[in-house]
């Protein structure tokens, strides 16, 4: 499930999709798994006669109670999860039920650091910080896969789109002056310094 291209403004290119770390649903996978189990087990082995229905119904209620809570709820918490980066800014989705975004814009961000620590490093995702311009001042979003690779992307983007804005009047002056428009080249292109 990825972003909408409709949401997307004109010219707006989707850079990155991210949602949190496989690492978030092993725990909710193994409840579901042996909650499931159990679950199963336990109405089979249910004594026949009236209280079959009873035992049964408990069992499934128990299920629900405990399988749901800390097992469906969290993969499907996960799922709904969506950090979208684009050429113009990041774009935060989160929620099942109801929704809830951010977005900020690539030229308010103004620092972008991650942290992991041993475990992480080995499962390869970490923390990223981004610190924006604004109210709501830093948004910490937790395991982020590949949060170096990430890390560098975002920044080299905000690298860009302030390049972009100062040499966007003179390139709109000159549109045919046979020079580079940096605004056409790839992220990673080896000729731009970066």
């Amino acid at each position: 499930m990825g972003y909408p291209a409709r949401l997307l403004g004109r010219d707006e290119q989707i850079v990155m999709e991210l949602r949190p770390h496989w690492k978030e649903i092993v725990w909710p996978t193994i409840i579901f798994v042996i909650g499931s189990a159990i679950a199963g087990t336990a109405a089979g082995v249910a004594p026949g006669g009236g209280e079959q229905v009873w035992l049964r119904g408990l069992a499934l209620l128990i299920w629900l109670v405990v399988v749901g809570r800390w097992g469906l709820w969290p993969l499907i918490t996960w799922w709904f999860t969506q950090y979208t980066v684009t050429n113009r800014r990041l774009i935060l989705r989160t929620g099942v039920l109801s929704r809830q975004g951010h977005d900020i814009p690539l030229q308010r961000i103004n620092d972008v650091s991650f942290a992991h620590n041993w475990f992480e490093r080995i499962l390869r995702c970490g923390t990223l910080t981004v610190e924006s311009a604004g109210e709501r001042g830093q948004i910490v979003l937790k395991d982020i896969p590949h949060v170096e690779d990430v890390q560098r992307d975002l920044y080299e983007l905000v690298i860009r789109d302030q390049r972009d804005r100062l040499l966007a009047p003179d390139t709109e002056r000159r549109p045919d002056s046979g020079e580079d428009d940096v605004r056409t080249r790839p992220l990673h292109d080896p000729g731009d310094g970066t």
